[in-house]
């Protein structure tokens, strides 16, 4: 029997196996292996990706490397080139896979990916849809949350970014030739559109495109009672109109908007300062919350700012708000009926 004062044996290290293939994480533990992207790190930082490739060389300004001498091996080590520059050697993390990969249409960017997911709460088994699919990063994140058990459908109208979305998705999560994602399906179509006539429901919607309020309609409709609509707009007059359309829909919560900005901090001894390089404005996000068929949400109680919605302003105005200038003709978006269809005041 021991006693307290013994030294404690630690116990053996646990080996951890590959992931499962069936979690479709798109990560892989062990050695590195043919057809795997890996990521080159240099002294001062500067980053190459690609993919391992046996009897393929690996070229830059110092030197060559051969693919073969890295297959095999466990990430994480620290190789030299033919001309004696070291490179550390690791596997790309999701938010680095999506900056580097080939693109059609602009990424939704890992800081505002990372947002998506969480603020409007994308949960294991949930089901997304997604519009429009750009070069496939997002979807990627909205994958990687959802699960095995959830589903992310995908509308795309361009074919051409399309087609590049689906080579990225498949080489992220290792789908093989002639097969695809088992929680993914990805239309060529108009959401506003092609939604409606598919019958789906959906617990979170999110919409990165030119001119979200025109699926509003649509979403509000797919959209189970408690879902969330989530759109990703990259300019002021974009984000007044998806909100003042979303209000006055009337079928939603009082709409958020917001932004992230990400900025890097120098940390060496005592010189402790911002760094020089800043991820600032690159989207702004707005979600809501789906409400029960036939419910209003309560009236706001706060006024507007004085000349918020004046004679120069034009667009979707809330049915409590008086107009101050003359009458503006507005063509009627998709969005600008209620969540029963009636005709609301704009």
């Amino acid at each position: 029997m021991s006693s307290a004062s013994d030294p404690v044996e630690p116990a053996p290290p646990v080996e951890l196996g590959d992931v499962p293939p069936e979690a479709w994480s798109g990560v892989h533990r062990g050695p590195l292996r043919a057809g795997e992207w890996i990521r080159l790190v240099d002294a001062k930082g500067r980053k190459h990706n690609f993919a391992l490739t046996p009897g393929k060389r690996f070229f830059s300004n110092r030197g060559h490397l051969e693919h073969d001498e890295l297959i095999g091996c466990e990430e994480g080590f620290t190789v030299q080139s033919s001309g004696g520059a070291e490179y550390l050697v690791f596997r790309p993390l999701l938010s680095e896979f999506v900056v580097s990969m080939p693109r059609g249409a602009a990424v939704v960017y890992p800081k505002d990916a990372a947002q998506i997911v969480a603020l409007a709460d994308v949960f294991p088994g949930a089901r997304v849809v997604e519009a429009g699919v750009g070069s496939g990063a997002l979807t990627c994140s909205l994958l990687r949350a959802v699960g095995p058990y959830g589903r992310v459908s995908s509308f795309e109208r361009r074919e051409e970014f399309a087609e590049v979305a689906r080579r990225n998705v498949d080489q992220f999560f290792g789908v093989p030739e002639g097969a695809a994602h088992p929680s993914w399906t990805l239309t060529l179509g108009d959401l506003a559109e092609a939604l409606p006539a598919s019958g789906e429901r959906a617990d979170r919607i999110i919409l990165d495109m030119l001119a979200p309020w025109e699926c509003l309609g649509a979403a509000a409709d797919a959209l189970v009672p408690g879902g969330i609509v989530c759109a990703y707009v990259a300019t002021t007059t974009q984000l007044s109109r998806f909100v003042e359309t979303v209000r006055v829909h009337g079928g939603f919560t009082e709409p958020h908007a917001w932004e992230s900005l990400v900025r890097d901090w120098h940390v060496e001894g005592l010189a402790v300062r911002p760094g020089h390089k800043m991820i600032g404005h690159t989207a702004f996000l707005v979600t809501a919350r789906r409400l029960a068929p036939g419910a209003r949400p309560p009236r706001r109680t706060r006024r507007p700012a004085p000349g918020a919605y004046g004679v120069d302003y034009t667009g979707p105005r809330p049915a409590d708000v008086a107009h101050e200038g003359p009458e503006v003709e507005l063509d009627a978006p998709a969005s600008s009926t209620g969540p029963d269809g009636d005709a609301t005041e704009s």
